[in-house]
């Protein structure tokens, strides 16, 4: 469902000034503490962002793609990790729910879901598995009495310390191979046998955590399956695809922010008798940074009203995570550059939001990744002519 202009207007505005006034001086307290206050996620909540892609029949505000990643944008000029907390109920986790689960699984859990009550991920990567997603080691098999009995391990899975519902993705078909064979079950923290690892150690990103799971014999009932058996992987591979579109529209946020760093620092910081942006090779670092950012925030929304057309949009997704994932690097480096020694204290936002935006090019897909299926589908479609 499509919300009127004025709304959408009025609600992007809301997060604007969220982000801006509230997130963004919150940031540094939650790059040193690695957690995010609880009355900030309580005012997260308030404002609809644990549910903004869910319908409104659940709680949620029922935006579609284009109108999601226009909030997006807004909300992404704060760090990445405020998102990020809220992203899997919007993304994998709840979509996975509202598009493959029964009538009772999405009454049950899409209300709390969408009010942030519960906190969601997605557990498909594994130690030995994360390119390959079909090369799944976790195994699910059902027992007599009808419930299913989980076994394996799964690295990386963003929310993993702090979920209260995870999606796992296991192979229920031992014989099968590749994508088939696997199905999605519903797991709940305090599940006997399950076992949430404490945070990682990351790179950037501080607040939104990332982690290990471990299923040793974890004993879920028959109705803990999402969607079909044996059909899990066309479901995760249809919320990734949306879920690639929203992490491009993170990028293009995160991109504007450091633009608006760059220039005003470039504005104030004064060398040789002017500020550094009368220079022309400074004027050419913004100048590039700008392009980029207004080439990947076109394909974005290009891809978003093209999702919302009810098009095929799996290569365009990967083309605008790829592309959006290395502009925002390019932005970052350009504005650690622009910033000088500055920009390389810890003091300075942009350092962190360097380190902050590298991620993009890996999770949801490596750039390598979205370039092989990008490729995959333009021979798929020149075979077809």
């Amino acid at each position: 469902m499509a919300l009127d202009p004025q709304a959408l207007q009025a609600f992007t505005d809301s997060v604007a000034r969220f982000a801006r006034e509230r997130l963004v001086p919150a940031e540094s307290r939650v790059a040193e503490t690695d957690l995010i206050a609880e009355d900030v996620l309580d005012e997260m909540r308030r404002l609809g962002l644990f549910g903004m892609t869910l319908p409104e029949a659940y709680g949620g505000l029922a935006l579609n793609a284009s109108e999601e990643v226009q909030v997006v944008f807004e909300l992404c000029w704060a760090a990445p990790a405020f998102r990020a907390y809220a992203g899997a109920n919007n993304s994998l986790g709840g979509r996975a729910i509202l598009w493959g689960g029964s009538d009772a699984q999405r009454a049950h859990y899409l209300p709390r879901i969408a009010s942030g009550e519960l906190i969601t991920a997605f557990a498909l990567t594994e130690p030995g598995s994360g390119s390959d997603a079909t090369a799944l080691a976790t195994r699910a098999w059902r027992r007599d009495d009808g419930c299913w009995v989980i076994s394996g391990s799964k690295r990386f899975i963003t929310g993993a310390p702090e979920a209260d519902l995870i999606n796992v993705v296991a192979r229920t078909d031992p014989d099968s191979s590749g994508g088939r064979g696997v199905s999605i079950f519903l797991v709940e923290r305090g599940t006997p046998g399950l076992v949430q690892s404490p945070p990682d150690r990351k790179m950037g990103q501080q607040g939104m955590h990332t982690g290990d799971l471990h299923f040793d014999d974890c004993v879920v009932p028959a109705n803990a399956l999402l969607g079909e058996e044996g059909k899990g992987f066309h479901l995760t591979m249809r919320t990734i695809d949306r879920g690639r579109l929203h992490i491009a529209s993170a990028c293009v946020g995160l991109a504007a922010r450091l633009i608006h760093e760059s220039l005003r620092y470039a504005l104030e910081r004064r060398q040789f008798g002017q500020p550094i942006a009368g220079f022309q090779l400074v004027q050419a670092m913004l100048a590039e940074s700008q392009a980029d950012y207004l080439a990947a925030r076109s394909l974005v929304l290009q891809t978003a009203g093209r999702c919302d057309g009810g098009e095929e949009i799996s290569m365009d997704a990967s083309c605008c995570k790829m592309f959006a994932s290395e502009m925002v690097s390019r932005v970052a480096d350009r504005a650690v550059q622009i910033f000088g020694g500055a920009g390389y204290m810890q003091d300075c936002a942009v350092q962190r939001l360097y380190r902050d935006a590298r991620v993009y090019r890996i999770y949801e897909g490596t750039t390598q990744i979205q370039q092989a299926t990008i490729a995959k589908h333009l021979m798929r479609r020149a075979a077809k002519q």
